[in-house]
């Protein structure tokens, strides 16, 4: 494979990684949402201490799934971003669609 075509390939892999986290992260954030809703019901209405610990524990594990995904979808952005400036430099990719579909990945999940 030429180095176009490499890149070529590296711009979609990355932009969907990028894409991809980008939806993860969202969904454990109101993940998170959700659970402290649920913790503050059950603690207004005095419920069972059985319920309340485990729906602290929930939380806790969706609080620490944010931090990981946050921590991959940082990288996979840096990476991403790096890699549109190595295709940019290519006169082969100037006007590449891949190239374009990637800027537009980095735009919305830069959001």
């Amino acid at each position: 494979m030429s180095d176009v075509e490499v890149l070529r390939r590296q711009l979609k892999i990355k932009s969907g990684v990028a894409k991809r986290l980008f939806k993860e992260h969202q969904s454990y954030e109101k993940e998170a949402e959700d659970q402290q809703i649920k913790l503050d019901k059950l603690i207004a209405e005095q419920g069972e201490e059985w319920y309340i610990k485990n729906a602290r524990n929930m939380l806790e594990e969706s609080k620490k799934l944010i931090k990981d995904t946050s921590d991959r979808f940082g990288n996979a952005v840096q990476d991403l971003r790096d890699t549109i400036l190595v295709a940019k430099q290519k006169e082969e990719l100037a006007e590449d669609e891949e190239l374009l579909k990637a800027e537009e990945a980095l735009e919305t999940v830069s959001v």
